[in-house]
């Protein structure tokens, strides 16, 4: 029983010192080793490993070369972890304190497409479609000349969309309930303000639908017409002229 104890002391004697060791040396990883450490779990999809690794740098190498652009690349570590906190907030302390870095166009678009990546349908809250519309259009303001400028530009199309959206699901949503007042407030400001999505056709129905509900027969005309002159061949259009037409036989009468 004597030599079991002793050979069970002195292996977990090995494994602590084992244990020790493996501690001190990472602790004493250079900070480009850290930095390489954290990309190689970057490239096996270990992304919380390697957002840890980029940390360490910046915590245990704060003045190397390395720790710059281990923040970016912990941000990105979190973004392709769908962490989009943390990497908002690991982008936005990259941007305060390296305005200069070659590499803060990429932040500023790293940072709109994680909130781009959160939008929600159309019917849902599009408090984060908001975001991501001025996140995007950040970058094409301020980086017109690059890459990220031009795929922004793409993105912004889709954010007005799903703001225009959300305006149409609520005018319906009025439209049902007979408030045609507020309904028609909301058709009116995709009609104005998102005149490039595919939501203004119906936004301008939705006009002359009203307008004729109300008996307002002048504005709901006025609509047709622009809705016929945009979209002559428009399914729309058709209703929103079957429409006016109606409504004029029926005065006839």
């Amino acid at each position: 029983m004597k030599k079991i104890f002793t050979l069970c002391f002195g292996l977990l004697l090995l494994a602590a010192c084992a244990s020790k060791d493996d501690s001190e040396q990472v602790q004493n990883f250079t900070a480009e080793e850290l930095y390489r450490q954290g990309y190689d779990y970057l490239q096996n999809t270990s992304y919380a490993k390697a957002a840890e690794s980029f940390e360490k740098v910046e915590l245990e190498h704060p003045y190397s070369r390395w720790a710059v652009k281990a923040k970016l690349m912990g941000a990105y570590a979190h973004y392709r972890d769908e962490k989009y906190d943390d990497a908002i907030m690991s982008l936005d302390r990259f941007i305060k304190f390296h305005p200069g870095n070659k590499d803060v166009a990429y932040a500023y678009y790293l940072k709109a497409l994680c909130y781009y990546n959160q939008i929600n349908p159309a019917d849902k809250d599009q408090s984060v479609t908001e975001k991501a519309y001025m996140s995007l259009r950040q970058v094409v303001l301020m980086f017109p000349d690059t890459e990220y400028a031009k795929d922004a530009a793409g993105k912004l199309n889709l954010a007005l969309d799903h703001k225009a959206g959300q305006e149409m699901s609520v005018g319906r949503y009025y439209l049902k309930n007979k408030n045609y007042l507020s309904a028609l407030n909301r058709f009116n400001t995709v009609v104005e303000f998102y005149q490039t999505t595919p939501q203004i056709e119906e936004a301008l129905y939705r006009q002359v639908e009203i307008y004729t509900i109300l008996g307002l027969n002048n504005q709901a005309a006025k609509s047709a017409r622009v809705l016929e002159h945009n979209y002559p061949k428009g399914s729309w259009t058709q209703k929103a002229l079957n429409l006016t037409a109606s409504k004029v036989k029926t005065e006839e009468k």
